[in-house]
């Protein structure tokens, strides 16, 4: 070969190795966006052209991963590995699909492997082994920070040995301290820092910052930050959907479908070209957000036929959904137990549950059967959300508890109030007296229910109601339900267990029997029994015209005035014969 064609070889050579390398970066940049099929066409046409490129292979894997194709993204890690055999970026693709399986110990040996390999310096091995570790359940979150602080701790290092922090590094430390969760959080806000010191547009260290404050339970501060990413980069389409995703959240300070629908829209905007499925089914979405629930529900029928698994099943769940928001029940539980019987009781998640439950308990039959089939089905798929839910606050559990009360099952709600309440103080917060008031009165309920009643629910009603009076000591109500759940168990008042109560509460709401009656005709009542069987005669006396101003027909006064008047006869000595005087 002459020097001529020599060097045009080499000049092509350098040509395509840049290109190739742009391409790589090129596939990187769509995963930043989350724009996961372009990145997936991008990096099949860099192993096209470059077959040995470990990095293409690994991150198409992750692409294919943000598409939901684990079975894909295994294939190509495996495929990987036949090119590269050496590749430990690659060793960590399939410990990640370890992960995935639920096998963490496979996952574990496959990291170290691959870290020992590289001693811990390499950054895209480190962090691939952080992200799998953060992102997918079953994870090490200890793990993936240890590995991170080895990376970037370059203490004892010779000169050469030195690693260079990017701004990934610190994005990814910052995942490891967010997960972890706790007091990490600020330590995790000085990562994302560090990130922005590196690269001040990074709009993902941003939008991070924005998790931790949500985490914190910060949501102003939250919502400042994702709108601040989207302002220092309006490509970035992650924020739009935390933005979306906030407002879809069902919870009294942030629920609003009209922004929820605004951000989706924004997001669509910059949203993948090529995922042409996707954008249908958020075209869908953004219709249910609108209220405009027959054209969610016919843009998502059409969207079916072209759809692959996962996106089907979304698109069921937005069809049913928008049927159940329309009030058309009966569609609603077509929709969904067709969607049900096709991919198995198994494969369903918690969305689902939530979904089938709310149906099941909008579904109305005259028939008693039917309808009780209804409600059953509607507990147990609620008893399933509850079980599969990920999100441990407050809010969704006193909404888990909501549902069953609404459902008449008072025992379990009785039960998610006080799991609402433990999770309060857990998170610090001091639970309020309405919160324990659930507590007792569902509890109570529960107790009622049982035949006889459940001791050990009136004795936790109980002790509710004391941590309302303990809270509201000025309050009647605490004192009533305290009074009328010990009543329970002393339904004779012979023991007196709901007499102080009774006391304090006719003390407090005595003097306005208009507003009281109903509540004070049980509290009278008692204290006439407790009275009536200590034989003490002017109370007796006393609490029956108390009960009479309130319940004129009092059926228990006749009763007591009657037995004490037969009593008293049945006590009186026989009257002496006369005497006939001669």
């Amino acid at each position: 070969m002459n020097k001529r064609k020599s060097l045009i070889v080499a000049l092509l050579c350098a040509a395509s190795s840049s290109v190739m390398a742009q391409s790589v970066e090129d596939g990187v940049k769509d995963l930043y966006y989350g724009k996961y099929l372009s990145a997936k066409q991008n990096l099949e046409k860099v192993i096209a052209a470059k077959p040995t490129d470990d990095k293409a292979y690994y991150y198409l894997g992750i692409a294919q991963l943000g598409l939901e194709d684990v079975a894909g993204a295994t294939a190509t890690f495996q495929k990987g590995l036949q090119a590269v055999p050496t590749s430990n970026l690659l060793q960590v693709g399939m410990g990640r699909i370890d992960l995935i399986n639920g096998n963490a110990a496979a996952a574990k040996q496959k990291f170290e492997a691959a870290s020992t390999a590289t001693q811990g310096r390499d950054g895209d091995v480190a962090r691939a082994i952080a992200d799998a570790n953060t992102e997918v359940k079953g994870g090490d979150r200890g793990y993936a920070l240890a590995v991170m602080e080895k990376l970037l701790n370059n203490e004892g290092r010779k000169k050469k040995e030195v690693y260079t922090a990017t701004a990934a590094d610190y994005i990814e430390l910052g995942d490891a301290y967010r997960y972890l969760g706790g007091e990490n959080g600020g330590k995790a806000i000085t990562s994302y820092e560090k990130a922005l010191d590196l690269d001040p547009n990074n709009a993902e260290a941003v939008m991070k910052q924005g998790l931790v404050n949500y985490n914190a339970r910060l949501k102003a501060e939250a919502v400042a930050d994702y709108a601040k990413a989207t302002n220092m980069d309006p490509k970035y389409g992650p924020a739009y959907y935390e933005l979306f995703n906030f407002y879809i959240t069902p919870r009294k300070d942030q629920l609003s479908w009209d922004n929820a629908a605004q951000y989706l829209q924004k997001y669509m905007e910059v949203a993948d070209p090529a995922d042409k499925t996707k954008n249908e089914y958020l075209s869908a979405y953004i219709s249910f957000f609108k209220k405009d629930y027959d054209n969610a529900i016919s843009k998502g029928q059409a969207a079916m036929p072209g759809a692959n698994e996962y996106y089907t099943n979304k698109l069921s769940l937005l069809v049913g959904d928008a049927y159940l928001q329309k009030g058309d029940s009966l569609n609603a539980q077509k929709t969904m137990d067709e969607y049900v019987s096709k991919v198995g009781e198994s494969k369903l998640d918690s969305n689902d549950y939530k979904l089938l439950s709310n149906i099941y308990m909008r579904l109305k039959s005259s028939d008693e059967a039917t309808q009780a089939q209804y409600s059953d089905k509607a507990v147990d798929y609620l008893q399933k959300y509850a079980n599969s839910i990920t999100s441990k606050d407050a809010e969704t559990y006193s909404q888990i508890a909501e549902a069953l009360k609404n459902a008449k099952k008072y025992a379990a709600a009785g039960e998610w109030y006080q799991k609402a309440i433990d999770m309060m103080i857990a998170n610090k917060e001091q639970p309020g007296a309405l919160d324990y008031y659930n507590v007792g009165l569902y509890k109570y309920y529960g107790a009622l229910a049982s035949k006889p009643a459940d001791q050990a629910l009136l004795t936790q009603a109980d002790e509710a109601f004391g941590k309302v009076i303990e809270l509201k000591p000025d309050l009647g109500s605490g004192y009533y339900w305290r009074g009328m759940a010990n009543y329970a168990k002393d339904q004779q008042a012979q023991e007196g267990l709901a007499k102080p109560y009774f006391d304090k509460y006719i003390e407090i709401s005595g003097g306005d029997p208009a507003k009281n009656r109903s509540t004070l005709i049980n509290a009278y009542t008692y204290e006439l029994l407790y009275h009536y069987f200590k034989e003490d005669k002017e109370n007796v006396k006393v609490y029956a015209e108390k009960l009479l101003s309130v319940d004129p027909n009092s059926q228990t006064v006749k009763e007591i005035t009657e037995n004490m008047a037969a009593r008293e006869k049945a006590a009186k000595p026989a009257a002496k014969p006369a005497q006939n005087k001669k």
